[in-house]
């Protein structure tokens, strides 16, 4: 069964809240999800297996930025992988990345950079928010060419803008097109 895993660590749940909004509208195009995360935080957290990323026909994969750098647990999982990067068992398969930091520069262009890079290396097809999408010319906190993103601000709110949902529904949809259209 084809199926896109939602890849993902959050420490204070403003990651979890974009996730959970780019599988909304992944399954709302069609497609299963299979969330999954580094280290299990909540009772309903799923760790994520090798299996899990060999199998998915599409990743959208995301961390909070940590200095403008990806998290430790998704780094550390990434340097697992080069087994399955010799077999190139990713290689043309769609992704898209996302993050969430406290501030307006606080390093999600550069998270979300970081974040591509295992991706590319195992030479899957990496996926932007193109500018049809018109709440990334009007957002006022998260949301990049790069990817979705959530700044929580100086109240470390994980609550997610109406912005920042769309362009994560935008995401969501756009990795779900493509995937159906490649299977």
């Amino acid at each position: 069964m084809a199926y896109i895993l939602v890849l993902y660590h959050s420490s204070n749940g403003s990651v979890r809240n974009l996730a959970y909004e780019i599988a909304d509208a992944i399954e709302q195009h069609g497609m299963e999800v299979k969330l999954r995360t580094f280290s299990a935080q909540q009772p309903q957290d799923i760790v994520v297996t090798k299996d899990d990323l060999i199998h998915c026909s599409a990743l959208a994969f995301g961390t909070p930025t940590r200095f403008g750098m990806m998290a430790a647990q998704a780094k550390l999982f990434w340097e697992t992988t080069s087994d399955i990067w010799l077999k190139g068992l990713l290689i043309d398969k769609p992704a898209c990345v996302f993050s969430a930091s406290s501030s307006m520069h606080g390093g999600n262009e550069t998270t979300l950079l970081g974040l591509a890079l295992p991706l590319l290396h195992h030479g899957m097809m990496l996926l932007g928010v193109p500018y049809d999408v018109p709440e990334l010319a009007s957002t006022q906190s998260g949301g990049t060419p790069y990817g979705a993103t959530h700044v929580a601000g100086l109240n470390n709110s994980n609550t997610l803008s109406q912005h920042e949902i769309k362009i994560c529904h935008a995401v969501g949809k756009r990795l779900a097109t493509l995937t159906k259209k490649l299977l």
